[in-house]
């Protein structure tokens, strides 16, 4: 099992910056492909990017190439989101996750276990 605690979203102003953290329980965090999600107020979760086990591939939304770089510490059991250039679009409710899939995981319903989520607010 893997517990995920998300940190670092705030208010800030379009064109800022932020990072957001992901740190995980247990000693298997390294076998996991990662995750970070979001969802604004009345639409579906999306995946904004994705990382494997061994930070050797990445996956980015279209919304968010250029702007978003994801990462991972397997040595500190920590992802982390770089989000670049906001846009008040970007306001949402940013949840981390983990999948056992052995690819990158595209679909909420292939990850495994979620964190509760910190919220980003983009003021224009």
């Amino acid at each position: 099992q893997v517990q995920l605690v998300e940190s670092g979203g705030g208010l800030v102003q379009a064109g800022g910056s932020l990072r957001l953290s992901c740190a995980a329980s247990g000693r298997t965090f390294s076998s996991y492909n990662m995750g970070w999600f979001r969802q604004a107020p009345g639409k579906e979760r999306e995946l904004v990017a994705a990382i494997l086990r061994t930070g050797g591939s990445t996956y980015y939304a279209d919304s968010v190439k250029g702007r978003f770089t994801i990462s991972r510490d397997n040595a500190k059991n920590t992802i982390y989101l770089q989000m670049n250039s906001l846009k008040p679009e970007d306001t949402a409710n940013y949840y981390c996750a983990a999948s056992r899939l052995l690819r990158i995981a595209t679909m909420k319903t292939e990850y495994d276990y979620w964190g509760q989520g910190t919220q980003v607010t983009v003021s224009s």
